[in-house]
């Protein structure tokens, strides 16, 4: 286990902490012909020798310099600036597959402890962390679909939804204020995750403590929409997105 956080370590060293902006400048404009990019590699395989403190482990150094070189050159001729975000974290996702391949063949004990950690409570967990993500939101949208209101009684302060599903102002778009993209839906998720997360690890206190700070700024939302329907839809949708986060958290609790 000690070889795998070597490993990220030197990882997060190269890749963010010692990597300039303008070196990753360079490598977007001259991308093979950037001479940053063969110290990036240089500093990779330079850093895993030197955290990991075996001479003997220099071909395993050379192999993830290697591959890290392919992983950036496929990256930096792929990606678009409309693609940017898709592919960081496509490229994070590659290097972290090959740091754990690596690992999987030098650390005697990595086959064995992936094996114990396959157990039937991680997997409960997998899926509990899973499912209050993107399932759980579609499941509180349809729960309250039921009440959503009206397209045309709706003010500018409609743009306000428990999981951002629609916008229902009739306003024109330059009239109203705009919240940022699906940003309720992210806030939903985000909110799952630390309940569950709070009630795993025993701290409700935590949990009273998210749901007062929420209510605190939810309250001059709804204090702006002026509009009795939409505050109890957005009521109805938050204690449904709390509910379907603390019951998780307590059937994943119950497994032993």
């Amino acid at each position: 286990m000690m070889l795998l956080v070597k490993l990220l370590l030197a990882h997060i060293l190269g890749d963010f902490v010692l990597q300039p902006d303008s070196w990753v400048k360079r490598k977007e404009q001259k991308k093979l012909k950037a001479p940053q990019l063969y110290a990036h590699v240089l500093l990779h395989t330079a850093l895993v020798l030197l955290i990991v403190g075996d001479i003997t482990f220099w071909k395993a150094a050379l192999l993830l310099g290697a591959l890290h070189f392919i992983i950036d050159i496929v990256k930096l001729y792929a990606q678009r600036q409309a693609t940017r975000r898709t592919w960081f974290f496509i490229d994070q996702l590659a290097h972290l597959l090959c740091i754990g391949a690596v690992w999987y063949f030098y650390e005697p004990g990595a086959p064995a402890l992936l094996v114990l950690l396959y157990t039937e409570r991680n997997l409960a967990l997998l899926t509990a962390y899973v499912f209050i993500t993107t399932p759980a939101a579609l499941v509180i949208r349809m729960i309250i679909s039921r009440w959503q209101p009206d397209k045309d009684v709706q003010s500018a302060g409609s743009r306000q939804t428990p999981e951002t599903f629609s916008t229902f102002s009739t306003e024109p778009e330059t009239a109203r204020p705009r919240s940022l993209q699906e940003a309720g839906k992210y806030i939903g998720i985000l909110e799952r995750l630390f309940i569950l997360t709070f009630i795993l690890i025993h701290h409700w206190e935590a949990v009273g403590f998210l749901i007062a700070a929420k209510s605190v700024f939810r309250f001059s939302d709804l204090k702006e929409a002026k509009d009795r329907k939409l505050t109890e839809y957005i009521l109805i949708g938050t204690l449904v997105s709390f509910g379907i986060a603390i019951l998780t958290g307590l059937i994943v609790s119950a497994i032993p």
